[in-house]
């Protein structure tokens, strides 16, 4: 069970660091609609993990992976803006971003950490997807909005 966290932890961290580099390449080349809303799109794919029921999380667990996901979503909304250059859109480099992810991550782990001795590691498994995908979902929502009233300045 300790080696599943450590090698859970490891992949996450790996993880971390690789949307940390494509954030900071995403920003040399203009955006679109579609590189906003595909990745949400993506993950969704991983809700097919709750058809085995030892992934299924309770209403309260639930609740409670929504509600950190959302208040988590909040730093990544505040990091993430545009620019227009060249009547294009950009993604505005952020010095917070790199550190406000690193430390969603690192709270996320320890946070694993300590739940994983009172939740099965199956239900865990949801809450953090569900936590992931909480976070995911409005940040791409308001990235799209921003997205948005800068295209249309670009029109005008």
């Amino acid at each position: 069970m300790k080696m599943l966290y450590i090698a859970s932890s490891v992949f996450a961290i790996l993880m971390g660091i690789g949307v940390i580099v494509v954030r900071m390449k995403a920003s040399k080349k203009p955006t679109s609609i579609k590189k906003i809303i595909l990745p949400p799109v993506f993950m969704s794919t991983g809700a097919v993990m709750f058809l085995i029921p030892e992934f299924r999380v309770s209403s309260m667990e639930l609740l409670e992976a929504v509600t950190v996901g959302m208040l988590f979503s909040i730093l990544l909304i505040k990091t993430s803006n545009f620019e227009i250059r060249d009547k294009d859109i950009y993604l505005k480099r952020s010095k917070a971003f790199p550190i406000i992810l690193i430390s969603l991550l690192i709270i996320r782990i320890i946070g694993k950490g300590m739940l994983s001795d009172s939740i099965d590691v199956g239900e865990l498994s949801g809450m953090f997807f569900i936590l992931a995908f909480s976070m995911i979902v409005p940040w791409r929502i308001a990235m799209y909005i921003k997205y948005q009233k800068l295209s249309r300045e670009i029109v005008n």
